[in-house]
């Protein structure tokens, strides 16, 4: 992860100015007012900072940074921004307008955006080490996170967070038996009679249909023996019948058909028709002979009718929705009259599952209390290297307070994904003092220098692709400042830095030099930044070393520590 370049249009002095970063040690000087801090503030506000009016060049209707970050496929940004559905296909534009009234607009990969999801975004991107900014160093949050990282625990901390999850889903688990088993007396109870009300009446699939059938023969039994009874009389029963009629037809037809075998075909329709109709007339005396009005079954069908109606209104509509009703009900109550048995056997499981989640917290917090110790020591000898000697480190490992809704304690501790611990890295800057959280620590060049012996000694480990370094030599020496380069250095080896400087053994010691100058035109004042190349770069440590007349002696200082240079 690394800035690629930082677009800078209309903030303060800066009209428009494009800078693009090198990979390793990246120096800003300049002489002071020049406008170095201007690139920290574009930067932060590019990064979800606060968007005031004061930071849009006068003049001008908004001010807008674009910075360009190379994104690690399987990252934790390139993971964020796919959550967020904001595409990304290696690279990141983040895109930050803010208005001379004072609102503002942001922008991840052409997607409009929050300064909250900046914020979200920028401890992954860019940590600024600044007497005027906060950093992710500062942010108790992150402190378990870099402990871990330094003693080789992440593993052992994945694996907790496993357990710890798998335990927090049987405590939700019993929670939702124990909510059915309290309302499980009366649940069972009203399931147990709506299986009553089905199985008394024991429906078969497809019943409504036969019982509607049934029920209007019943219901109209008179009115369909006179039509059926009719009828057959008509055709076949009565005196000069249909079918006599058409016996007579077929009769005189089949004589008529001897003379002209042509009619024969038709004479033989007539009769067909005549046998089929006979056949008909038969069935219909048949249904006349068995219709007969009966009040008992109609009122027994009726009765049927009605309660099947009944149970179709409430779990229909037909009878194959019903029976499928009957055998969830069933499964319901036999889950019902289980439920204790399941409840023993998931609190079984917790307090299984429980004892090794708090034997492996244990564990853990050793591990983590050991690392501290090894940690605050290292960084403590690393102060003393940047002229902090009397500096005094404590990496506090204590009981994470209060109580969660979801897990159980564990040794009066509430218990997350990352155990039972929570780190803060704490200084005394001097001797006497109480060690004080970093966030509290009043001067702005001891904060850079802390800051500066921590990510020295986490220069793998933290997730930040880019540094910044601002006030990091405020009332350092010669001595010290060439220390502090080193340092700065030697994290340029695993991290891309920006440090903003005033001394020359700082910038000399650097990958990739830039300088702020200003120029004056048409009454404006306009701060500009350009990459020095190898001469400029004596000029420029020259100046730095003599001042503003610079001299043969001020270019040999500059030369030879370019010659030391790493």
């Amino acid at each position: 992860m690394r800035l690629l370049s930082l677009t800078i249009d209309n903030v303060v002095l800066i009209e428009h100015q494009v800078l693009e970063l090198g990979s390793g040690f990246n120096v800003l000087t300049g002489e002071t007012g020049a406008g170095k801090s201007m690139v920290v503030d574009a930067l932060a506000l590019v990064l979800g900072g606060r968007a005031r009016p004061d930071v849009v060049r006068s003049g001008a209707r908004e001010a807008e940074v674009a910075a360009l970050f190379e994104v690690e496929p399987g990252s934790r940004v390139a993971a964020r921004l796919e959550a967020a559905g904001v595409p990304c296909d290696g690279e990141l534009v983040i895109r930050r307008v803010v208005q001379a009234e004072g609102r503002s607009r942001a922008f991840l990969n052409g997607k409009i955006s929050t300064a909250t999801q900046l914020a979200e975004l920028a401890p992954d991107l860019c940590d600024i080490a600044s007497q005027h900014e906060s950093v992710s160093l500062t942010d108790p949050a992150t402190h378990l996170e870099y402990l871990d990282a330094f003693g080789k625990l992440d593993g052992l901390r994945d694996a907790l967070g496993e357990r710890v999850a798998a335990l927090g889903e049987i405590v939700r688990e019993i929670a939702r038996v124990r909510e059915a088993e309290r309302d499980r007396a009366e649940r069972e109870d009203f399931l147990a009679f709506q299986l009553r009300e089905i199985e008394d009446l024991d429906p078969s699939p497809g019943e409504e249909a036969d019982l509607e059938s049934e029920r209007a023969r019943l219901r109209h039994a008179e009115k369909l023996q006179v039509a059926t009874q009719g009828a057959a009389d008509r055709l076949y029963e009565g005196e000069d019948t249909v079918c006599d009629q058409l016996a007579r037809i077929s009769s005189d037809l089949d004589g008529a058909a001897a003379i002209d075998q042509a009619l024969a075909p038709i004479a033989r329709a007539v009769e067909a028709a005549r046998s089929e109709l006979a056949d008909a007339a038969r069935a219909l005396a048949r249904y006349a002979g068995g219709i007969e009005s009966n009040a008992e079954r109609l009122a027994e069908v009726d009765d049927r009718w009605f309660r099947l109606q009944k149970l179709l209104r409430k779990h229909g509509p037909t009878t194959h929705e019903l029976l499928a009703h009957r055998s969830e009900v069933r499964k319901q109550l036999d889950q019902l009259a289980g439920a204790g048995a399941l409840l023993e056997e998931l609190e079984g499981k917790r307090e299984q599952l429980l004892a090794d989640v708090a034997a492996d917290c244990r564990a853990l917090s050793r591990k983590r209390r050991d690392a501290a110790a090894t940690l605050a020591d290292a960084i403590g000898r690393e102060l003393a290297g940047l002229g902090m000697g009397r500096a005094r480190v404590v990496v506090d490992v204590s009981p994470v307070p209060g109580s969660s809704a979801d897990l159980p304690a564990v040794d009066g501790a509430r218990l997350t994904a990352s155990g039972i611990d929570r780190v803060e890295f704490l200084i005394a800057p001097n001797k006497g003092e109480d060690p004080r959280p970093l966030r509290k620590i009043a001067s702005g060049g001891e904060l850079s220098r802390a800051l500066l012996a921590l990510k020295r000694v986490l220069a793998e480990k933290g997730p930040a692709g880019l540094y910044v370094f601002d006030e990091v030599d405020a009332g350092v020496s010669g001595a010290i400042a060439e220390v502090i380069g080193r340092s700065i250095a030697e994290v340029a080896r695993h991290r891309q830095v920006l440090c903003i400087t005033h001394l020359p053994q700082i910038a000399a010691l650097c990958d990739h030099h830039f300088v702020v100058g200003k120029n004056e035109a048409k009454g404006r004042t306009t701060s500009m930044v350009r990459r020095l190349g190898d001469e400029e770069r004596i000029e420029e440590i020259a100046r730095m070393i003599g001042g503003v007349k610079v001299g043969e002696a001020a270019r040999r200082a500059a030369l030879e520590l370019l010659s030391v240079k790493k």
